[in-house]
């Protein structure tokens, strides 16, 4: 008998290495057999999907599965599993069937006790028992009675379940004790046993030696012709496709293979008839393809279900055409069916090659995954067709890399040809249709109006307004009919105070009641106010056009007492936002808003999307949930039509998600890549070729890019961890990537420049060999799949990564440096430090420039230089308010703290008025803005100068003022002219003019917009600044 054991995957594995990730493999044992997967790479969730193959002869055996993490030395137990061989037998249909096993440590005492699972498949093979009574006592070679037994008995009823042997089972013997040939074939495969490497059974290097031609003859009846006739029909595969969408319980779309991507292509086709044209038995393409490659004797078995139904595989056979290294080779590749829905279709194919070099060693693993693709304008469906691949080593083999870079050139050359005849019998969708289908999906979108009133209504009908507006009319009514009661206690006329504990009580409640019911109208009304969002909004300018359809929300965490929330989302993109209307009382919002984010001249890395519960414009919104969307990692084509489910405790609670539909463009076409180019090559000081579509394409492949990022410059240099290894670093306009490949032992790693905290240079030492070291520190929490090549990582969590031997440093740093500018740093931190690069080149030029602007001002007599802006009149009134009391807004009096308190300055301070010169005074201010002022409560610093007007009628102040903690108020400064003049024909009168004028430190597009802003803002403040002024004069009269 046969045991098979199909190993499928992992999860949770724990951590084994210090870089966060473990290395696991599987070892399995069966009394002496032993077997063992490939290794999984910097993983805690392995996928293999590799089956095995063991002889029982004992049912009271123990089935041994361990999880192993590879190590250099000695490997580390992770944990393991053990089922009875009895266990299986006893089984319905001597089949556990597909589960999941909890891994156990060794001993019981340790302490880590969570040590994942696994899932496995594990029954007995099931052959044709009138096969076996033919076997018993007939008087053939044992090659004979192998031949026969590899193939199915035609005698097989069509209705039933179809089963076929595995690649291992093909190649195993399973005889009976009492047949004396079973003797001489045990002991001659321990013979080879002791020969094997791996300890596995015989039955490789025996089928290897049996004639093909001899197997034909002996196992192709005509009754068996005719049965695969019947089960190579397009019926019994559409059947059996039906079967498998039956069976399927949403499990996950299989992820590419790590080799690669071999094809990536849209097709004018449904996912169900590309699926048959590429794996249904009576399609012609298969047949076609092999013609076209020059593929001989190609032999495709019919589809079977394996594993009592679970499984729907099939064998195909062929003899590759010779190159010009290796000579004609026979193939053999199982396909298995790993989904089948009805819309999405994933196949696996291992492909052996025997007799190749080292051909015993490995095999090929191909993924093709069928996905559906956009919606078209004409309403046609289109399929997503992805090829990756893996080579799936056996045992160790030092020509490991060897074999992968072989393997890798002839798929390459190989699926080029798949995908011409492809393209030739399914049309291609068209790129120009998808952005049309865009526009389609967009004007599609209608957003939901409701009217005041029925939002009101929809607000206000809970239980608090109800109950207190029942309570108030009950009161009302309690009021009408009771007798007006006499004055007693404390009482006079117009006050009534509660003359017990109830009435008190009474009170209480009612004002609470009504202070609720206030708040609520409160936050009605400025959420009414601030119900316009950015939606309908366009985008301005040429470059990358991000366009963001907000369609729904589901499962949003209720933050209210009524059970529900009020919803709003914040989407943020390169510094810039955009946010949506308010949703009242919505647990599932519906938006169906259109966002647009301004033309940027990079495209995008990271969008954020934050949903907030509006709680009044005075209190912190409280966040339901956020998500980052990484357009790096993320084919944006997948995020045509997305699910994304929300971050945090509340949102992770309720599974919380958003349904977006994302779009991002290039309206400059490929003249973009030149333009950034050319503009990077100012900052670099140094030509910047421009690389061939091939270098982009391999860099793209190298790290999983999406097609629109290209390749900027790379370099050769040392990653610094326990040891320098030699490698590769790849600069492009959104990520920096680290590549090496050390003895066929790769490391790969890439983050976001914006990623990035600081860059460091640290002088040459011994240990860096005579070469600077540079050194990005990321931000706290970034960089996580790029942890295992960081040299350290703080108490933060920033991790920092050391690069150093630059074959020219000069030039790497530059590039470097200019990159990390153009993407990561604010404005005002490239501002900062570009001061401090040219602090010491140009601190001559200032001061001499700084003597001449101060002579020059004591001549004209303006000390802060004002006359350098232009200045406009903003304000022109007489007040009836004498000059002296006008004055005393800038005197530091009590009459100008309450005016600035009153008008929205909170903490206001000022020094005292020092004399700089012959009637010039000067003093600071400084003081913070009020939320009504600016809900950014920025901090104003402000110097002041005063001096009597030439005539001494009057007094000129002037001031100038900077804005802290506001955006882009670094950009400019704030000039104001106060001119008070007495009036003759009144004692208690005065003229007073204001002027007004900017002064911009650094250029912006947003000048008119903040310049508009702020004059309106300005004319209103002295608006009631001189009013409050004008009732305190009264007062103190």
């Amino acid at each position: 008998m046969k045991l098979l054991v199909r190993v499928i995957e992992a999860r949770n594995i724990p951590a084994m290495d210090p870089n966060g990730f473990s290395d696991p493999y599987v070892k399995l044992q069966l009394g002496k057999q032993k077997f063992k997967t490939k290794v999984v790479k910097k993983c805690l969730k392995p996928t293999w999907c590799e089956e095995f193959s063991f002889r029982v002869e004992d049912l009271k055996e123990e089935l041994i599965i361990s999880v192993l993490d590879e190590k250099y030395f000695s490997d580390d137990f992770v944990g393991q599993t053990k089922v009875l061989v009895s266990q299986v037998f006893d089984a319905g249909d001597k089949s556990l069937g597909t589960a999941w096993y909890s891994l156990r440590p060794k001993n019981k005492k340790s302490k880590n006790r969570d040590c994942g699972e696994i899932l496995l498949t594990i029954y007995f093979s099931q052959n044709n028992s009138l096969m076996d009574l033919q076997l018993v006592g007939d008087n053939v070679s044992p090659s004979r009675k192998y031949a026969e037994m590899t193939i199915d008995s035609p005698s097989r009823p069509s209705g039933g379940p179809l089963r076929s042997a595995s690649p291992l089972r093909s190649e195993e013997i399973s005889f009976s004790k009492e047949d004396k040939s079973q003797s001489q074939t045990n002991f001659a495969g321990r013979i080879a046993q002791i020969f094997n490497k791996n300890g596995d059974t015989t039955s490789t290097t025996i089928s290897r030696c049996l004639d093909s031609s001899e197997i034909s003859e002996t196992a192709r009846p005509e009754v068996y012709e005719d049965k695969f006739e019947k089960q190579s029909s397009s019926g019994n595969f559409e059947e059996a496709i039906k079967t498998l969408e039956s069976k399927d319980q949403g499990s996950e779309i299989p992820s590419n293979l790590p080799g690669g991507v071999l094809l990536d292509q849209l097709y004018l086709i449904a996912p169900p008839d590309l699926n048959s044209l590429l794996f249904s038995p009576n399609s012609n393409f298969s047949k076609t393809y092999a013609d076209l490659v020059g593929t001989t004797e190609l032999q495709q078995e019919p589809w079977k279900f394996e594993n009592g139904g679970e499984n729907l595989k099939r064998v195909v056979t062929y003899i590759k055409a010779a190159t010009k290294l290796i000579k004609a080779v026979k193939a053999r590749e199982e396909h298995t069916y790993l989904k089948a829905d009805g819309k999405v279709f994933a196949v696996l194919a291992s492909v052996s090659t025997p007799d190749v070099p080292f051909g015993s060693s490995f095999k090929t693993e191909v993924l093709y995954c069928i996905t559906p693709g956009h919606q078209l304008p004409s309403g046609e469906q289109s399929s997503r067709l992805v090829i990756s691949w893996r080579v799936n080593f056996l045992q160790s083999t030092m020509m490991k890399g060897m074999i992968e870079g072989g393997a890798r050139q002839g798929l390459n050359e190989t699926f080029e040809q798949y995908a011409n005849l492809l393209s030739q019998n399914v049309k291609l969708v068209d790129m120009k249709d998808i952005g049309s289908s865009k526009e389609q999906v967009l004007a599609s979108l209608q957003v939901e109006t409701q009217s005041d009133w029925k939002l009101a209504v929809q607000y206000f009908a809970n239980f608090t307004v109800i109950s207190t507006i029942l309570i108030g009319l009950y009161v009302l009514v309690h009021m009408w009919l009771a007798i007006p009661s006499t004055i007693q206690g404390l009482e006079f006329v117009g006050l009534d105070l509660p003359d017990s504990i109830g009435e008190l009580i009474v009170c209480g409640v009612l004002v609470l009641q009504g202070k609720r019911v206030l708040e609520l109208i409160s936050r009605f009304m400025q959420a009414r106010v601030q119900k316009g969002s950015d939606h309908g909004v366009k985008a301005q300018g040429d470059g990358w056009l991000l366009t963001i359809a907000l369609i729904k929300g589901s499962n949003l965490a209720a933050v209210d007492s009524s059970g529900f929330s009020d919803p709003y989302v914040v989407f943020t993109c390169n510094g810039k936002t955009r946010n949506s209307s308010i949703k009242f009382q919505k647990s599932d919002p519906q938006w169906n808003e259109i966002f647009e984010f301004d033309a940027m001249d990079e495209p995008p890395s990271m969008l954020d999307v934050e949903v907030f519960d509006f709680d009044g414009p005075f209190d912190e919104a409280m966040s339901l949930g956020h998500a980052e969307i990484n357009f790096v990692k993320t084919n944006i084509s997948d995020l045509a039509d997305v699910w994304v489910p929300l971050q945090g405790k509340l949102a992770q609670a309720c599974q919380s998600k958003l349904h977006l539909r994302i779009f991002l463009n290039n309206t400059r076409g490929s003249n973009v890549v030149k333009e950034y180019l050319t503009k990077m090559e100012k900052e670099v000081g140094k030509k910047i070729r421009l690389r061939s579509p091939q270098t982009n394409s391999a860099f793209q492949k190298l790290f999983g890019l999406p097609p629109e990022e290209f390749l900027i410059n790379d370099f050769t240099c040392h990653l610094k961890r326990k040891m320098p290894l030699q490698g590769r670093l790849f600069l492009s306009a959104r990520i920096i990537g680290f590549h090496a490949d050390l003895f066929g032992h790769k490391t790969k790693f890439f983050f976001l420049w914006e990623d990035i905290e600081d860059i460091q240079v640290v002088p040459p030492t011994l240990s860096s060999i005579g070469s600077p070291i540079v050194v990005m520190t990321l931000r706290p929490g970034r960089g996580a799949d790029a942890r295992h090549g960081a040299k350290t990582q703080d108490s933060e969590g920033r991790l920092k990564f050391h690069f150093q031997s630059f074959v020219s440093f000069n030039v790497a740093h530059r590039t470097v440096m200019a990159l990390w500018k153009a993407r990561a740093l604010s404005p005002e931190q490239k501002v900062q430090i570009v001061e401090e690069e040219s602090e010491a080149k140009s601190l001559q030029l200032v001061e001499e420039e700084f003597e001449a602007k101060s002579l020059q001002t004591e001549e004209s007599g303006s000390y802060l230089g004002l006359e350098d802006v232009s200045m406009s009149l903003v304000y022109s009134s007489v007040l009836p308010v004498p000059t002296n009391f006008f004055m005393e807004l800038f005197n530091g009096s009590e009459v100008d703290c309450r005016v600035m308190e009153r008008t929205g300055c909170l903490n206001y301070s000022h020094s005292p008025w020092e004399l700089e010169k012959a009637d010039v005074y000067l003093r600071q201010i400084c003081y913070k803005f009020d939320k009504r002022i600016s809900r950014y409560r920025g901090e104003v610093t402000s110097t002041q100068q005063r001096s009597p007007l030439s005539d001494r009628n009057g007094w000129l102040v002037e001031e100038v003022m900077t804005l802290h903690g506001v955006p882009l108020g670094d950009y400019f400064n704030l000039h104001l002219r106060y001119e008070v003049e007495d009036i003759p024909s009144r004692s208690t009168g005065c003229n007073v003019q204001v002027f007004f004028g900017i002064a911009w430190l650094k250029s912006t597009r947003h000048q008119k917009r903040i310049t508009k802003n702020i004059l309106s803002n300005l004319q209103d403040r002295l608006k009631v600044m001189f009013s409050i002024l004008e009732m305190e004069f009264v007062k103190g009269k």
